[in-house]
């Protein structure tokens, strides 16, 4: 930094900092650590002071300071991504949202709050009046609105509703600039997409408008399968079933559930498994359907009884990468959409040809009004080429990789460069002064 720490805790007075380095170390990272080729990346990127403003103006005010010093800004949520997005290539601030806490109102079908409201909280505000968010991260419990807005791509919920990006899903932005006087720009409509899914590369965001979903008691069911095909096909069954409302259908290969230490007294050895979360009016319909495929019910709580300890949700999405590496540490991930495989032919294809060293596990969601599989699969890492090569023979094969192996946005998932995001980065961060180095087309 051009200025020293001690001028910068001056013009910063009234504003909660921490220079402890430990804890700014801490405030450096997320889940990145699930990917061996990320680790050595980001080694030692660490920020310089971590700013906690407790409301937007003094947001505007550590924006002000950063482009007064050419300051680099780096906006953290709870630091459950899994990509390095929150981390500081170049140092400089980090802006921590945890105490923008209010929620400004809930009323039928939609909410407005600050951007550090954790996903839970919004809930369980929303369902006092019969709603909730319409869709989260396996990570609900500590996730932010804010944050999941800027990294996350859906979640639970993606079954029903679709993917964060799509049209209706997110309502309305305020973000705070980084310009030579730095202002409050509210986007709405289809001009959300500017901010959403950046990794905060061209916006603070302080304020969201989110939409609700009608609340049903959630009943959890664990159905296991003597056969992965049957337990795939079940899932996508299910997913395509108009009449059965449902959350979450995750589809597990063995021997995945076996690192699911707690729920090991439900879930046969070496079996694999459906873990499902349908409406508790549905259940007889739901059942019907597990006969058909020769699934056994091996787990099933009623939506009072899964309110209490731990939910199925918390052996979703990453974290089933999360129980799989707390058994293994040497094991990481991939992230693929099975696009145009309804009769899931290519999915059973590289579930047959990598066997244990890619195991399968899927979750169903909606793309275009579509159910599809998208894979969160569990890879036995060996060497850097071997993984590349696991990568492109997926998609030499028409499966589409999101790479989780890079911080860089565009290498992700879009594998293009978003113009109009671009553009609104050089309108509002002309200095290029927001998460530096994780846009390629600012480079």
């Amino acid at each position: 930094m051009q200025i020293s720490l001690e001028n910068l805790l001056e013009e910063l007075s009234g504003i909660e900092s921490i220079t402890n380095p430990a804890q700014i170390a801490k405030l450096s990272e997320d889940y990145s650590h699930f990917s061996p080729i990320l680790v050595p990346l980001l080694a030692g990127k660490v920020g310089d002071i971590v700013v906690r403003p407790s409301d937007e103006s003094e947001v505007l005010r550590v924006a002000q300071i950063c482009v007064k010093h050419k300051i680099p800004l780096t906006v953290r949520g709870s630091g459950t991504g899994n990509y390095g997005q929150c981390t500081p290539m170049r140092g400089g601030v980090i802006l921590e949202t945890s105490r923008l806490q209010a929620i400004k109102w809930v009323k039928e079908g939609l909410a407005c709050v600050e951007t550090g409201v954790k996903m839970i909280t919004l809930d369980r505000k929303a369902q006092e009046i019969g709603w909730e968010s319409r869709m989260v991260p396996s990570t609900v419990k500590s996730a932010t609105v804010g944050g999941f807005i800027a990294g996350g791509s859906g979640g639970i919920g993606s079954i029903l509703y679709g993917q964060l990006r799509d049209r209706g899903n997110l309502r309305a932005v305020r973000v705070v600039t980084l310009e030579d006087e730095p202002r409050i720009i509210e986007l709405r409509g289809d001009d959300v997409k500017k901010v959403a899914h950046a990794y905060g590369t061209n916006g603070i965001i302080t304020e969201l408008e989110v939409p609700l979903a009608p609340a049903y008691g959630w009943s959890e069911f664990i159905v296991s399968f003597t056969d992965f095909v049957a337990a795939s096909r079940f899932g996508q069954a299910l997913g395509n079933s108009d009449g059965i409302i449902k959350k979450m259908i995750s589809v597990h290969a063995a021997p995945i559930t076996n690192y699911f230490t707690a729920l090991q007294s439900y879930i046969p050895k070496d079996s694999h498994c459906a873990l499902v979360l349908v409406a508790e009016s549905d259940r007889e319909p739901f059942l019907s359907l597990v006969k058909v495929f020769n699934g056994e019910v091996c787990y099933e709580k009623t939506p009072q009884e899964a309110s209490k300890g731990i939910s199925l949700v918390e052996f979703s999405w990453n974290h089933t990468t999360l129980h799989a590496r707390a058994a293994d540490s040497s094991l990481t991930y991939l992230q693929s959409l099975f696009l145009n495989d309804p009769q899931l032919t290519l999915v059973q294809r590289m579930y047959e040809y990598f066997g244990d060293e890619v195991m399968m596990h899927l979750e169903f969601i909606k793309v275009n009004g579509t159910v599809i599989p998208a894979a969160i699969q569990v890879v036995r890492f060996t060497t850097s080429d071997r993984l590349n090569e696991i990568i492109e023979y997926h998609e030499s094969q028409g499966v589409f990789i999101a790479n989780p192996h890079t911080y860089i946005l565009e290498d992700g998932g879009m594998k293009e460069i978003d113009r109009d995001q671009l553009n609104f980065k050089r309108m509002v961060d002309p200095y290029g002064l927001m998460n530096p180095d994780k846009m390629r087309g600012w480079q």
